[in-house]
């Protein structure tokens, strides 16, 4: 239940829903012709829309996060390699890549590299159903099948809703001994809180890097900055409920 309001507030407090619900204020009090507030109001959708749409904004939020650790370019001898769970959507008529997000496709591809240069390592693949009818879990690991790693190399984890759990059931495989942690550079730092927390030994291995210039005119104000800023609300958010809650 817990689980469940928590999506549901962190899916209004992001910059799209914030935005539309001030244009909604805006609209009301046209309506009720005091224009003068709904100028006002207008005023800041405009700013707000224009702000988080910008790349050197989006960028700003998110830099700091995704500096938090470095690339793991220097691979470590650990037995365990922790690649945490994102997004996919069934659909049988396409091949595995295609139903896997952007977002896991880059987070198994580091934990694949890793995997490639460490001798007799597993590859832990997390992730529960969600409104799918395969555990993420499940479809990241046909993902590593396909792409030639050994059955026995890989462990699933198919309960965990959140970071927090995956924390919990990592440390019933991996207890105390250090181990890679792979997930997004945004996602990181709350990641590597939440991981010591509870007494693990992660290495940060951060990929799917997002602050980044594009040498583009129509990437000065773009839906992809936007998204951009969605992550970065999102991690800051994270970072805050885990501070309420004790958990980082």
């Amino acid at each position: 239940m817990l689980f469940t309001f928590k999506k549901l507030i962190s899916a209004f407090i992001m910059p799209l829903p914030i935005g539309l619900f001030l244009l909604l204020i805006a609209f009301i009090f046209l309506m009720k012709n005091s224009y003068t507030r709904g100028k006002i109001f207008l005023f800041i959708s405009l700013l707000w829309f224009v702000s988080f749409s910008s790349q050197p904004i989006a960028n700003a939020l998110l830099k700091p996060l995704e500096d938090s650790h470095k690339a793991l370019l220097e691979v470590p001898d650990v037995k365990y390699i922790l690649v945490l769970g994102s997004g996919h959507n069934t659909n049988e008529s396409l091949s595995i890549i295609s139903q896997l997000r952007e977002v896991a496709i880059n987070r198994l591809n580091e934990g694949l590299r890793l995997h490639k240069l460490i001798d007799n390592s597993k590859i832990i693949v997390s992730g529960y159903k969600g409104f799918d009818k395969n555990h993420h879990s499940q479809m990241s690991k046909r993902f590593l099948l396909e792409l030639g790693v050994n059955k026995n190399s890989i462990i699933t984890m198919d309960k965990p809703l959140d970071t927090r759990m995956e924390a919990n059931e990592a440390l019933k495989i991996i207890g105390k001994e250090k181990f890679i942690l792979v997930t997004s550079a945004s996602h990181m730092k709350r990641s590597m809180l939440i991981f010591k927390k509870l007494g693990l030994n992660p290495i940060p291995a951060p990929t799917y890097y997002l602050s980044f210039e594009v040498g583009d005119y129509n990437m000065l104000f773009a839906a992809f900055n936007l998204y951009k800023s969605k992550v970065a609300f999102h991690e800051y958010m994270g970072l805050l409920w885990g501070k309420i809650r004790g958990f980082i």
